[in-house]
């Protein structure tokens, strides 16, 4: 008898929760809220891939740090599109434009950088190359430290740790081996570790 009083005041506010979900479900769908179109979910939309720029290995249309291409909502989905309007879209009109990342690249080859630090990395071609002619220099001098920093070198180029003097990013083929460094801030979301 216990056991049973027990249950139903367990799913009590199960269900007083389902309850009230499905009443703000129903009010929304009621009021007829459209939502915008950037904020459809996968599936409901359908984006070009970026044009890419065979010199860079970057979107065509790239500014400092984002490109935009163009989204399509799928047929029968209706939502505001980036001026605002309610459409309902019939899977060719642009809803809106999505932005993707993109990178800064000035000239400097990934792929030759690599061969350069591996193959005349002892006379301080890499560091010519990248733009740091002092350490260049002192490599050559030293017989890029008797062989060892050739080796530390060639590490830091192929993990790509030592780019461009200018600060710019290696041309890697945009389908490529890029390396992305993931760091941690203030606004990163940490979990607080469970012990057992």
């Amino acid at each position: 008898m216990a056991a049973s009083r027990k249950r139903k005041l367990c799913l009590s506010p199960f269900l007083c929760f389902l309850f009230y979900r499905i009443c703000c479900t129903l009010d929304a769908v009621s009021a007829g809220e459209v939502e915008k179109c950037i904020e459809l979910r996968l599936g409901q939309y359908k984006c070009d891939p970026p044009k890419i720029n065979h010199t860079t290995q970057e979107p065509e249309n790239c500014s400092s740090v984002a490109a935009n291409v163009p989204c399509f909502p799928a047929p029968n989905i209706s939502c505001r599109d980036y001026k605002g309007t309610e459409i309902n879209f019939n899977g060719s009109q642009i809803g809106f434009y999505k932005p993707i990342p993109c990178r800064n690249v000035n000239g400097y080859s990934y792929k030759v950088a690599v061969a350069l630090s591996l193959f005349l990395g002892w006379l301080g071609a890499d560091r010519f190359y990248l733009g740091y002619p002092a350490l260049g220099l002192l490599k050559f001098c030293t017989v890029g430290f008797c062989g060892i920093g050739s080796l530390i070198d060639f590490m830091l180029i192929s993990m790509q740790v030592v780019g461009p003097s200018d600060g710019s990013s290696y041309i890697v083929d945009y389908y490529g081996a890029r390396l992305t460094r993931l760091c941690i801030t203030n606004e990163t979301y940490r979990k607080t570790q469970t012990y057992p």
